[in-house]
């Protein structure tokens, strides 16, 4: 078996990533219906080829025996507040590895190089929203270095 490789996505990964995507999306559905759409829904309306066509995006796969395996994708944006000063900033969007390949280190990998392609650029930080009841990605991003930066709290209003 071949090392995993790291590399720029390009067209010809778009089923792959498609496939990848919606996989991601079931699964945080699966999880958590009351707040996510169907995979069905969320492919009707987004897709990762957009991010292939933005120069302001990245998207990153891992390859195993020349199979995707894995995948990230980011943007870069500006911090801007009315309170805080600006900071060029990478959002990482998604991250998924297939279920197969999770706990080998192929999400560590993607992370690490959509960083240096981010400081690369000039970016100084980069942020990840995480849900709170996904705990296994707010303890990897935790892992690798991320801290809290902003808590969004939110409650339901009860209506009687």
């Amino acid at each position: 078996m071949q090392p995993t490789t790291i590399r720029a996505a390009n067209h010809d990964d778009l089923e792959s990533l498609n496939q990848l995507m919606f996989q991601l999306h079931d699964e945080h559905h699966q999880r958590c219906p009351e707040h996510f759409k169907s995979a069905q829904e969320i492919e009707q309306e987004k897709s990762i080829a957009r991010y292939l066509d933005d120069p302001e995006c990245l998207v990153l796969v891992a390859t195993l025996d020349e199979q995707i395996v894995g995948f990230v994708s980011g943007h870069f944006c500006e911090l801007i507040s009315s309170v805080s000063k600006p900071v060029p900033m990478g959002s990482i969007d998604e991250l998924y590895v297939i279920a197969a390949q999770r706990k080998s280190g192929i999400a560590s990998q993607l992370c690490l190089e959509i960083e240096q392609r981010f400081d690369d650029y000039g970016v100084q930080q980069v942020f990840v929203e995480v849900w709170q009841f996904n705990q296994q990605a707010v303890e990897f991003y935790q892992r690798q270095g991320f801290e809290h930066h902003i808590h969004w709290l939110r409650k339901a209003i009860n209506k009687q």
